[in-house]
């Protein structure tokens, strides 16, 4: 497996190149084009410029996270080809440089929720926090001003003030998109790609919907193992995978890891490890990466990955905040570093055993 950590580029996050690099056993970063809106074109230049910046500092660029999909091709409005030809045209300038894994996502409108953006642990750390019961109260026309008050100044992925000025709008133009036709539009969007990442090598990697149901009433479907499967069965090239992250699949206590792990075997191109800890139903916490503080078996996790001959490229994910860091929630340097670490700890212990 390749280590590595994810970075928003010199200009929008609080973790520099230079400490990175000091994280001893991460190879390379997962980065993006974070000014890029959905659905605009990525100019192979800007692409080179990202990369040149990160093998500077001594690593490498070893993937996208993420090349964000338009709307118009998730609802499947008449312009979607549209979007779709400059997706395809950025993953053609994506393989000219020799990038071959890009990480997205399909779902509506919100990449990810949470209730709580810094909730305080025991120990005097804080991370991110999800409560149904408090997003049921919530109406989405505030959540920009919610975000915007808790996110340490920074832009939040999947919150760009772009598409949250856009709220009514896009709520309206999803009301007619249920389950079935997210899927259709997917699997017509991945049809469409496919001839591209083939001949590029281009690995994509569906990240799973963060928590893995429905919310504010808008379908989600990449969520289990029973829609995954059927998402890959439906597009069986190999270039068409999966990121496995253990939070997102994880946010259902239905979803066994292991298992899932076990059952998209050679589809798994892209792993996020990380925990988190049950508090009820429809509640959970971040927790740091060790499996007793959460509710993850992550030593388990590690070996599924390793014995089915995963050797693509993993992260650890969202962190706490600590030690006074002040960071884009859940992308702190500290535990995102002690995260690195524990996992290396795992695989070498699982590859020498």
């Amino acid at each position: 497996m390749k280590m590595t950590m994810r970075f928003y580029g010199k200009d929008y996050d609080s973790v520099t190149l230079e400490q990175l690099r000091q994280i001893r056993y991460v190879e390379g970063l997962i980065s993006t084009l974070y000014y890029k809106q959905a659905g605009e074109l990525w100019e192979r230049d800007e692409i080179r410029a990202l990369k040149n910046d990160i093998e500077g500092a001594g690593l490498e660029l070893s993937g996208i996270e993420s090349v964000n999909i338009h709307d118009a091709i998730k609802i499947g409005t008449p312009d979607r080809d549209m979007y779709i030809e400059n997706y395809i045209k950025t993953l053609e300038n994506l393989g000219e440089e020799g990038i071959d894994l890009v990480c997205y996502n399909f779902m509506p409108i919100f990449d990810w929720t949470r209730s709580e953006l810094a909730k305080p642990r025991p120990d005097g750390s804080t991370v991110l926090a999800y409560d149904q019961s408090v997003v049921d109260k919530i109406n989405p026309d505030n959540l920009k001003e919610y975000m915007d008050a808790n996110s340490n100044g920074f832009v939040m992925p999947g919150w760009e003030p772009e598409r949250l000025g856009k709220l009514k709008e896009l709520f309206e133009a999803y009301k007619d998109v249920d389950a079935e036709k997210l899927f259709n539009n997917l699997v017509y969007f991945l049809k469409a790609i496919m001839p591209t990442c083939e001949k590029y090598g281009i690995k994509m990697a569906i990240h799973p919907d963060d928590p893995a149901w429905s919310v504010f009433g808008l379908s989600r479907i990449i969520t289990c193992k029973e829609n995954l499967l059927r998402m890959l069965n439906a597009v069986p090239s190999v270039y068409n995978g999966v990121t496995f992250c253990m939070g997102s699949l994880g946010s259902n206590p239905d979803n066994d890891l292991v298992d899932l792990v076990h059952a998209l075997k050679g589809r798994i191109h892209f792993a996020h490890i990380r925990n988190l800890k049950h508090t009820a139903p429809g509640q959970f916490e971040e927790a740091c990466h060790l499996s007793a503080d959460g509710s993850f078996d992550l030593a388990a996790v590690v070996k599924a990955l390793h014995d089915d001959g995963f050797d693509g490229v993993i992260r650890p994910d969202h962190g706490r905040m600590l030690w006074g860091e002040k960071a884009m929630p859940g992308y702190g340097l500290y535990d995102r570093a002690l995260g690195a670490a524990y996992i290396c700890g795992l695989w070498e212990m699982v590859s020498k055993s």
